[in-house]
């Protein structure tokens, strides 16, 4: 369900620059992690007499989103790859009960399984690429390119005439999801003004959800349909949705900080005047411009000192840097975060939300819902509670801290499928005169999702977000975000077969896991709320933040002693135009 991930080592070295505000993020994924461009903005002590941007902007949340109606506008629209990613996800619980597919397709529990799975496999293997196109043609036209391989896989699923094609749509549609799910956030928050970039990243999560809520009521409006078009119509309509953000993203900009990697300082500052809708001499453009310019130059001040033989070696040199990276992750400090983080992202996938989101009107059939209209209604509601559910995260997770989210989500979630698992032990043989606790069950899944979507959902992206130093934080956390995907795969793999052969023990396996999450979180997990990287390092027992604040404090007191923004050049073709 939630999902974001960055992957190849050209990606990390950027991606290290362009997460958003802690304060504001909330993530899935896919979410979180575009947070790094604030961090490094607060671990800034620069006496230049100069104001931050952060100083200077204005506020954030609702009022801030509404005072960058061009910006919220351009994150809201580039959302619709979370859109496509929620949709593809929910839309094939519903096909799964459709009585015209299984005609079509009669799978058994294991194909079953496989069906929903690829996807996750396809989406591990695309988010991996998508960092090198990131960086190579850029956000946008990764964001089109992610579009276009979803148009294909799109069209095999809906025009699937035997299994072989509906596998290999599943796992096409997957390498764009999981693209998409990285250049999205990634966009985003190189958009964004710091004091809303949380904001407008969470809204990849929130866009996730609305697309499975959106793919369960149209699974339910066609299921009456007796036709094939039954569930080949809900696989079709997401060719829309791809259609219009393919075409569409090309009328938006790109983002300043790629223009400013590719040495285009020119065009990144017409771009940041045309995002604030300031002249490019207003002293916010300039300001943000300078930072934008400082975390290039952070980037290549790491390399240069860690990777000196490496820098002039063309291909082999940028494959031999990032391997390095990868290596500083087994290091004594951020081996125990990796950990944390891994761990995290396993728990997550092993409540068992993605087993309902996938499987949704399969578990209600199991637990005494007859028929296919009735369970696909059951399901609908549940992509309600999702939406809803997540809003309180996005506002309050700040103030209430990851910590006691996750032990009171963990609590409840285990609750849930202990009285889900005591219901079906006792009724599953005979629901026909037990409908009343058929129903109970039912609640029970809802209050379920509920506890997950303001507690593990969010936290599972945004704690790997903030645990990790800036320099390797993007390599850091394509491995915990790979971990996710993974135990995602396996998920999809095995809940028919155990709802299949466990029945109610399925529901006491998920427990279990949810049992063990809280212990390992109230022994294990320090709280980041509030924390800075220093304050990391006191925790996990290592200074790279520290390095990484020292560095990033001289590189910035350099720009703004040399470095200005070529405003008059701008300026000068503003006025041509004109």
């Amino acid at each position: 369900m939630d999902t974001e991930a960055e992957r190849s080592n050209s990606m990390g070295d950027e991606r290290s620059n362009s997460v958003g505000d802690e304060k504001h993020t909330v993530q899935h994924t896919t979410v979180t992690e575009g947070s790094k461009l604030d961090d490094r903005a607060e671990t800034s002590h620069i006496d230049h007499h100069k104001p931050t941007v952060e100083e200077m902007e204005g506020s954030g949340g609702l009022k801030g989103l509404l005072a960058n109606p061009f910006v919220f506008a351009t994150a809201v629209f580039a959302s619709l790859g979370g859109l496509l990613f929620g949709y593809d996800q929910g839309v094939i619980s519903g096909v799964l009960v459709m009585p015209h597919f299984m005609a079509t397709f009669p799978l058994n529990p294991t194909e079953k399984g496989f069906v929903v799975a690829i996807l996750e496999l396809g989406c591990w293997a695309g988010a991996w690429f998508a960092g090198y196109f990131a960086d190579k043609i850029g956000r946008k036209f990764t964001i089109v390119l992610g579009t276009v391989i979803f148009l294909l896989g799109a069209s095999l699923q809906a025009g699937a005439q035997n299994i072989s094609f509906l596998f290999g749509g599943r796992f096409v549609c997957g390498l764009s999801i999981g693209i998409l799910s990285m250049v999205v956030p990634l966009y985003q928050s190189e958009i964004s003004p710091p004091e809303i970039r949380g904001s407008l990243v969470a809204l990849q999560q929130f866009a996730i959800t609305v697309g499975i809520l959106i793919s369960f009521w149209i699974d339910y409006g066609t299921s009456t349909i007796d036709s094939d078009v039954q569930w080949r119509l809900p696989l079709a309509l997401q060719l829309i949705i791809g259609l219009i953000l393919g075409v569409g993203i090309l009328f938006f900009p790109f983002s300043p900080r790629w223009l400013m990697s590719q040495n285009r300082e020119e065009d990144a500052l017409r771009v940041l005047s045309r995002l604030r809708r300031l002249p490019p001499d207003n002293p916010i453009v300039e300001e943000e411009w300078r930072e934008i310019k400082a975390t290039v130059e952070f980037d290549r001040q790491i390399e240069r000192e860690k990777y000196p033989q490496h820098i002039n070696n063309g291909a082999k040199g940028r494959f031999m840097i990032g391997l390095g990276g990868y290596r500083d992750l087994f290091r004594k400090g951020i081996f125990k975060r990796l950990w944390l983080g891994c761990a995290l992202q396993f728990f997550q996938q092993f409540t068992g939300i993605n087993a309902i989101i996938y499987y949704a009107p399969t578990i209600f059939q199991s637990i005494g819902l007859t028929g296919t209209a009735v369970p696909l209604l059951a399901t609908g509601i549940v992509g309600v509670v999702n939406v809803v559910c997540t809003i309180p995260a996005v506002l309050f997770l700040d103030q209430f801290g990851r910590r006691k989210a996750l032990l009171v989500g963990a609590f409840f979630m285990a609750i849930s499928h202990i009285i889900i698992a005591i219901i079906v032990g006792l009724f599953e043989n005979d629901w026909q005169a037990h409908t009343t606790a058929g129903w109970v069950a039912v609640a029970f899944v809802y209050f379920f999702i509920a506890n997950f979507a303001y507690s593990w959902g969010p936290i599972g992206w945004v704690y790997p977000s903030e645990i990790f130093p800036l320099r390797i934080r993007a390599k850091a956390m394509s491995v915990t975000t790979s971990a996710n995907w993974m135990c995602n795969f396996i998920i999809g793999l095995i809940t028919p077969p155990m709802i299949a052969s466990l029945r109610f023990g399925t529901y006491v396996f998920f427990a279990a896991f949810t049992v063990i999450m809280f212990f390992w979180v109230l022994f294990f997990v320090p709280e980041t709320k509030g924390r800075s990287l220093e304050d990391m390092d006191q925790v996990f027992g290592d200074k790279s933040a520290v390095h990484d604040a020292e560095l990033m404090d001289h590189i910035q007191a350099q720009v703004h002693e040399h470095d200005a923004p070529p405003t008059a050049a701008v300026k000068q073709e503003r006025d041509d135009l004109e």
